[in-house]
């Protein structure tokens, strides 16, 4: 028997991906790469913590609202920590906007290079269910001088600034995504070992897709362009599926070929996901990935943002859907 059907090869590590690919940046210098393994490190303590919710006393919730008005878990607080720690321990990071909290997160290394923007637990009111969930993270360089503070300007850029974004996902198996501006690869954590592998190299999203992704309970409250884009859907047969996890949802339409949607509702009339550490980040990953984002009208990636916790309807997925959905605003303007 030949030895490579004895020992099949189990894959290229994160981290030596990332050392191998470095050099595509313009900035090499490492300090990118070290933030890459840092975010993977809090990622590894995150999903063991998840796996154990169910033994310990870390589920449901914290008896807190966050910045966005909503229920906090234990695990938003506790995955919070745990990502800001490890980007602050790091050195690479000068500042964090984060959904868990309301203001700038000061790291206190002024002169780190680079900002973060992150919802460290999204889909955190499924943990109860045992449902996918996931971290969600953009990168940014910083605007200011080195060796000051880290300012609001550094912070609030759009997304078309992004130097790396990323998500992982806690589910069946726990994968890493991530993009630096050259195509987008996945990871699958491989839990006996410890370690990141390359399990989706360069991954694309089918151009034409056949899935849709929206909370249809909500369609009453949905402008008249979304209900006419629902019924194009229905009339041509295509698939509804919708976990309510942003990552999961996300994920499967990536892989499969979709469209996720959340638009602007009589209760959330700027939309509800954040521009900054949700819609900036998958719109980059899916426009490597050769798919669009857009809030109906414009490039998500396109918006400047005006604060922090921005608000902004959503539609991202495989190129046919989106410029479909866009089309249905256009033919109301």
């Amino acid at each position: 028997m030949e030895d490579s059907r004895i020992a099949l090869p189990i894959g290229t590590a994160l981290d030596r991906f990332i050392k191998k690919y470095q050099d595509q940046f313009k900035y090499a210098t490492g300090e990118l790469s070290q933030l890459l393994r840092d975010l993977a490190l809090a990622g590894k303590v995150v999903n063991r913590e998840i796996n154990k919710a169910g033994l310990m006393n870390i589920g449901g919730a914290y008896g807190s609202i966050n910045p966005q008005g909503e229920e906090q878990q234990k695990l938003d607080i506790l995955t919070n920590i745990r990502f800001s720690r490890a980007l602050t321990k790091g050195g690479e990071v000068c500042g964090i906007i984060s959904e868990e909290s309301e203001e700038i997160i000061y790291t206190g290394n002024h002169d780190g290079n680079y900002v973060v923007a992150i919802d460290p637990l999204d889909g955190s009111s499924n943990i109860d269910v045992n449902v996918s969930i996931g971290t969600i993270f953009s990168v940014y360089r910083r605007k200011s001088k080195t060796g000051m503070p880290v300012t609001m300007e550094d912070m609030l850029q759009p997304g078309k600034e992004q130097v790396a974004a990323g998500y992982i996902l806690y589910g069946s198996s726990t994968m890493l995504v991530y993009t630096t501006g050259h195509g987008v690869n996945g990871f699958t954590y491989e839990p006996s070992l410890g370690e990141f592998f390359l399990s989706h190299p360069n991954m694309t999203i089918p151009e034409v897709g056949k899935i849709y992704s929206i909370n249809e309970g909500s369609y009453n409250s949905f402008e008249q362009p979304v209900k006419d884009f629902i019924e194009h859907c229905r009339d041509n047969n295509y698939s509804g599926r919708y976990i309510g996890s942003l990552v999961a949802d996300f994920h499967r339409n990536l892989l499969k070929g979709g469209i996720y949607i959340y638009p602007k509702t009589e209760k959330s009339p700027e939309g509800k996901l954040r521009l900054m550490y949700e819609c900036n980040c998958l719109a980059f990953i899916i426009e490597q990935a050769g798919g669009a984002a857009s809030d109906g009208v414009n490039r998500i990636m396109d918006i400047v943002p005006t604060e922090p916790h921005q608000k902004a309807p959503f539609f991202v997925g495989s190129k046919n859907l989106v410029e479909k959905a866009e089309s249905m605003y256009n033919q109301q303007s």
